[in-house]
């Protein structure tokens, strides 16, 4: 999937997208977690991304896959160890996402004590709005989004809510690997995931971001 990363103009594949897990104190109590003391980061491949009007392909391989709305933070100028304070001028653009889950798939690989990779990665599991320009969008930790699920509230949340910030989530990924143009990270879901089913049509609003609007659908 390709994207324009609107101050720049360009055109770009992303490389990376990076995900962090249990970024809200209130999905870590639901998944039956602890609040890390660290960012809890996993990656997914550039095929998992569909935009807008897409499609979400449920796995023949799971029976349970779960919704995920998250902030999304596109990178416009990369970096590595990259200071706090300097973290949001490396920052083109935000949006609204959807990690997908495998949920039966990713329990499995955690009682194995082994990645969520394949629980994460599957092709179109990671859903992508349109992208708003960093400088339209303002404070990152003061937005506020939801996601309905067939025009039910499903999850809604504030970025304040968050336990580890954009700035430092920027911040700390890039002390562990170049952050380059066009990579995404997917900052954290709040609580109140649950289960898709085929025909599904999964609504992420927000008042400062675009819509993301995708359905669900068993595949062909």
């Amino acid at each position: 999937m390709e994207i324009m990363l609107p101050t720049s103009g360009l055109v770009v594949r992303p490389g990376k997208l990076v995900c962090i897990g249990r970024n809200y104190a209130k999905h870590a109590a639901e998944m039956k977690s602890s609040v890390p003391e660290n960012p809890v980061i996993f990656l997914k491949p550039s095929t998992a991304l569909v935009g807008q009007g897409g499609k979400v392909v449920l796995p023949p391989m799971s029976r349970e896959v779960h919704h995920e709305i998250e902030l999304v933070v596109a990178i416009g100028r990369g970096g590595k160890q990259i200071p706090i304070n300097d973290a949001l001028n490396h920052v083109d653009g935000y949006a609204l996402g959807l990690d997908m889950t495998a949920r039966d798939l990713q329990e499995q690989a955690k009682l194995k004590g082994l990645p969520w990779s394949v629980s994460k990665g599957f092709d179109t599991f990671a859903p992508l709005g349109p992208l708003a320009k960093a400088h339209d969008v303002g404070d990152p930790q003061q937005l506020e989004f939801e996601l309905r699920v067939n025009g039910e509230v499903r999850q809604k949340a504030r970025t304040a809510d968050m336990i580890f910030s954009v700035a430092f989530l920027i911040s700390y990924c890039s002390s562990m690997f170049t952050l380059l143009p066009g990579d995404l990270i997917y900052t954290g879901t709040p609580d109140g995931v649950g289960p898709v089913v085929s025909g599904d049509l999964l609504e992420a609003n927000s008042s400062k971001l675009p819509e993301l609007r995708v359905k669900v659908k068993r595949p062909a």
